[in-house]
């Protein structure tokens, strides 16, 4: 997909106020709404306009994209850096979650300039990969206005034994003049054992402040596992593709195989074939009940890169009657 420069469609500088935006965008939208302009593609300008705007006007999603940095241009291939929104907290409450409000008919709430909104089918791949509803953005809501929302990576091994992490989480605070500031501030959270992806975990009292005497948000710390370089993980189920011998698939073999708590020995029966699964019972991630580890097998051949080897595969072809295509001819 292709980068967006929000900014340059806007014909703002990054370093514009909430009200320079307001009124770049309003302008513009006199300009291309699509029931007036006589402007060539006035309804896809106008569209483009309001995705760039749906993202500046909101001081949260303004300040993840800024931390895309300078470095892309409009049009360049993109794609979002793994974890981008990691370390980044937001704040959830009723209204916030699903990306951009559903609009009637073409998405406009309003002419004369003021902010409508488009429903998110209605933006690019580039806006969803980054604020639709499979981000931290387009999560949450239901919650109380003053609860906030962060991801938290984890190795698989961290999840299936639990862990203690300290977070250095920004904050984006918009000052009296419109910009958007970005505060750290440091959590301490304890990860149990057993949890999973998109897992919420909630620490009572860490949101925002309390208001008037008010209690003070929640924070939910929304739980991403990375890619292990071993194990696929479905739910609590892991599956492990795990290369055998010729000879331990035909004729079986005691091998060990690795697990989340460890190795442990498995029997491989005689006559297995690359591509069968042999489970591991309760060698998942953890939980009531715990998840199964799935081995599947992957026949690996020697290479026949030396004269013994070139002949014990000739004596094979010889001696064994063998055809791996005799179903293809019945």
């Amino acid at each position: 997909m292709e980068f967006r420069d929000y900014y340059k469609v806007l014909g703002v500088e990054r370093a514009a106020s909430a009200e320079q935006i307001k009124a770049a965008y309003r302008r513009l939208a006199r300009k291309y709404h699509p029931d007036v302009s006589k402007e060539l593609n006035a309804e896809a300008r106008f569209k483009e306009m309001q995705e760039a705007y749906e993202v500046l006007k909101d001081p949260e999603k303004r300040a993840a994209y800024d931390q895309l940095g300078t470095n892309w241009k409009a049009g360049e291939q993109f794609r979002p850096p793994p974890d981008w929104a990691s370390g980044f907290e937001f704040s959830g409450g009723a209204g916030r979650a699903g990306g951009p409000r559903r609009g009637a008919g073409r998405g406009w709430s309003g002419a004369g300039g003021q902010d409508g909104a488009f429903a998110e089918q209605d933006f690019s791949d580039f806006f969803s990969s980054l604020f639709g509803g499979g981000s931290p953005f387009g999560r949450g809501g239901g919650g109380a206005a003053r609860d906030h929302h962060a991801r938290v990576g984890l190795e698989l091994e961290e999840a299936y034994r639990g862990t203690t992490r300290t977070l250095e989480l920004r904050r984006p605070d918009v000052k009296p003049g419109g910009s958007v500031e970005l505060r750290t501030h440091t959590v301490r959270v304890t990860i149990p054992a057993g949890v999973t992806e998109g897992q919420l975990i909630r620490l009572a009292g860490q949101g925002a402040p309390a208001a008037r005497g008010g209690r003070a948000g929640d924070l939910y710390l929304e739980v991403h596992l990375q890619p292990h370089r071993l194990f696929a993980l479905e739910g609590r189920d892991v599956t492990l593709t795990f290369p055998v011998a010729p000879w331990e698939a035909a004729l079986g073999a005691s091998v060990t195989v690795p697990t989340l708590g460890g190795s442990v020995e498995m029997h491989i029966p005689a006559g297995a074939q690359s591509g069968q699964k042999l489970r591991l019972r309760g060698r998942g991630l953890p939980g009531q009940p715990p998840g199964d580890q799935y081995v599947q097998l992957k026949v690996v051949l020697p290479p026949a890169n030396s004269p013994q080897a070139k002949a014990l595969y000739e004596e094979m072809r010889d001696k064994l009657n063998f055809d791996p295509r005799e179903n293809l001819s019945r």
